[in-house]
């Protein structure tokens, strides 16, 4: 099971702590420095595309010179976003290299990438109050 912990901080901000200690500090948009939580939800997007493609390229024999991307959304209601995109920005070693990242970064969209999939798929979320 994944789990955050998501506390407010001292100073008035957020942060999103993991079981690891990795932090993530997170605010409203007003502030330096930290992320938005529509943020951190492109950049979760983002991440589990890009760690799912880069080491089954690598895999296939094809390291990738460059391998990054912009992940967007707009809100198209107060409360909701409309579409996700996810843009690569890659530099390819080979031709082939090609072949292999299109076909890896598709099957990573359609079937790996647990972010993308359970947003597709509109995952329920429950709330429990003490």
């Amino acid at each position: 099971m994944a789990n955050v912990r998501v506390e407010r901080t001292e100073d008035g901000g957020f942060r999103a702590t993991n079981a690891r200690g990795a932090e993530v500090r997170m605010g409203g948009g007003d502030e330096e420095g930290v992320f938005t939580p529509v943020e951190l939800l492109l950049a979760a997007v983002g991440g589990c595309n890009i760690v799912t493609v880069e080491p089954l390229t690598a895999k296939r024999g094809h390291r990738l010179v460059r391998l990054a991307m912009t992940v967007e959304a707009e809100k198209v209601e107060p409360d909701r976003l409309g579409p996700v995109t996810v843009t690569y920005d890659v530099e390819l070693p080979s031709e082939e290299a090609d072949e292999v990242y299109r076909a890896v970064a598709q099957r990573v969209h359609e079937k790996y990438c647990t972010v993308s999939r359970s947003l597709q798929e509109g995952t329920e979320v429950r709330l429990e109050l003490p």
